[in-house]
This record gives C-alpha cells, sequence and structure tokens, in this order.
C-alpha cells in the first residue's frame, strides 16, 4: 500500500461473513453494534497482517440495516475514518438484492461494480448501475470475477494466458 493507510469496511450488517471467512475464532465487535450506539469506534477496528490495513467488521445482523446506515451517525462514523485512512474499501451486499449499496453509494467517491458471468443478467447489472449513478456514486470500473478461464475458444469468456 505504499504507506498509505487503508480501512476495509465490511458494511454487510445483514449477513457478515468476513470474521468465518478470515478463521477469526474470537468474538469481534462490528459496524452494526456501532451504527446502533452499543460500542465506540475505537472497538471495532481491527488490524491485519498486511501493514498499514484494517479492518472493520460487519457485527451481528442487525434489525433495520438500511435505516442504520441511511442515519447521520453513518455519516458522521466515515468522516471520522476519512481524517485517518487514504483508502477506506467498503464491501456491501449486492446491490440487486437490497438497497444498502445504493445508500452507503451516497457517501462514497467511487463504486468496483462485481458482475458474475452466469449469475447476474444484464438487465440486473444495468440496474445496479443505475442506481448508483442515482445515488450520486460514480462506477470507477466493473470487474467480472469467477470466470471460468478453462471454457473452450468459443465461449464469451475465453481468455488466452501469455507466458
Amino acid at each position: 500500500s505504499i504507506g498509505k493507510k487503508v480501512l476495509l469496511l465490511d458494511a454487510d450488517i445483514r449477513k457478515t461473513a468476513y470474521a468465518g471467512q478470515l478463521g477469526v475464532e474470537e468474538e469481534v465487535k462490528g459496524l452494526s453494534q456501532l451504527l446502533s450506539g452499543q460500542v465506540g469506534l475505537q472497538e471495532i477496528i481491527y488490524s491485519t497482517n498486511f501493514p498499514n490495513m484494517d479492518i472493520i467488521f460487519g457485527g451481528p445482523s442487525a434489525p433495520n440495516p438500511s435505516g442504520l446506515l441511511s442515519e447521520s451517525v453513518f455519516k458522521v462514523f466515515l468522516k471520522e475514518v476519512r481524517d485517518y485512512y487514504n483508502y477506506i474499501l467498503i464491501d456491501t451486499p449486492p446491490i440487486g438484492t437490497v438497497i444498502d449499496a445504493a445508500v452507503i453509494g451516497r457517501y462514497c467517491y467511487g463504486a468496483v461494480l462485481m458482475i458474475e458471468p452466469g449469475n447476474v443478467r444484464y438487465k440486473d447489472a444495468q440496474r445496479a448501475h443505475s442506481q448508483l449513478e442515482r445515488s450520486g456514486c460514480q462506477i470507477l470500473v466493473a470487474v467480472m470475477n469467477k470466470i471460468d478461464t478453462k471454457a473452450d475458444k468459443y465461449s464469451p469468456f475465453y481468455y488466452t494466458h501469455y507466458g
């Protein structure tokens, strides 16, 4: 990260999976608890194995995630962490299923739209793009993930590897 401070923020307070995916076994406090006033900011910031990179987990499932994310406390929280971090990467739930990503988009400089071929229809990707634009968040790039690189050369997702 070339000396820059980076924060990875798990903003999926409906169904967080980061702690499990990263093999964290102890109980962690997270964003949902901060937004509902149960804990302070310093209690939810965890360091990682990467230099200058911290993480905030989503925390326990919240009863009204969209409401918590749209309240002024979320805006104040982001303003506070922006004073300390050079980059804040916010992972949200899929934009097509809930409104959370568009709500968060109002406070972001830009978005990386992740699209899984065969799982996300073109029309749904367009709708997600429109939702983010309406929120005032510009799309920086769209990334296709989970692509089958072993597909045959006639597949629309055929890639050649050069050595």
